[in-house]
């Protein structure tokens, strides 16, 4: 199954990491493809995104300042599919994508995602006191999944200040 491509550049806004595509983006070629995953609706909701996108559309999220990587680019079935090497090279990975592209903000797609590349044990919501990447904002937020056992609103409630940081972050820069 072929990997899905990252949708990265200079001078982005946000980066949204997440663990690898699943099966049904690899399938696309798209990130967070599967149906069952919140993640568009999470970032319309929460107003990060103007509209509801489909993922089909994760391209034109550029334009918007928002990039696409995951920490292992192979799709699985799930995240117990993901060997220990491939984490150890997806650490390595991301770290020098977030280094040569410095985003404002890193967004982690899970709080393991963020504790896989971080090594830390723990993780709060939101964004991280500490960071790994020199410069670059770290925030944890839920991830989309729809096996994630945490209500909509919760998630959305999350997300939301991220969003009221995005647009802060707008509103300084015009």
């Amino acid at each position: 199954m072929n990997e899905v491509s990252d949708h990265l550049d200079y001078g982005l806004s946000v980066i949204f990491i997440g663990f690898n595509p699943s099966l049904r983006s690899g399938e696309s070629g798209h990130h967070y493809g599967n149906p069952r995953n919140h993640f568009w609706r999470i970032l319309q909701q929460s107003g990060i995104t103007p509209r509801l996108y489909h993922f089909s559309e994760d391209r034109e999220l550029l334009k918007l300042g928002y990039g696409f990587t995951n920490i292992v680019a192979r799709p699985t079935r799930g995240i117990d599919d993901i060997t220990r090497e491939e984490y150890a090279a997806g650490r390595k990975l991301l770290y020098d994508k977030l280094m040569q592209y410095k985003p404002s903000i890193a967004c982690f797609v899970g709080k393991g995602v963020y504790t896989e590349f971080s090594r830390k044990s723990r993780a709060e919501w939101g964004f991280q006191a500490e960071t790994v990447i020199p410069e670059v904002r770290e925030f944890v937020a839920p991830s989309s999944s729809g096996l994630v056992r945490m209500s909509m609103e919760s998630i959305v409630e999350i997300y939301k200040q991220l969003g009221s940081n995005l647009a802060q972050d707008s509103q300084e820069s015009e």
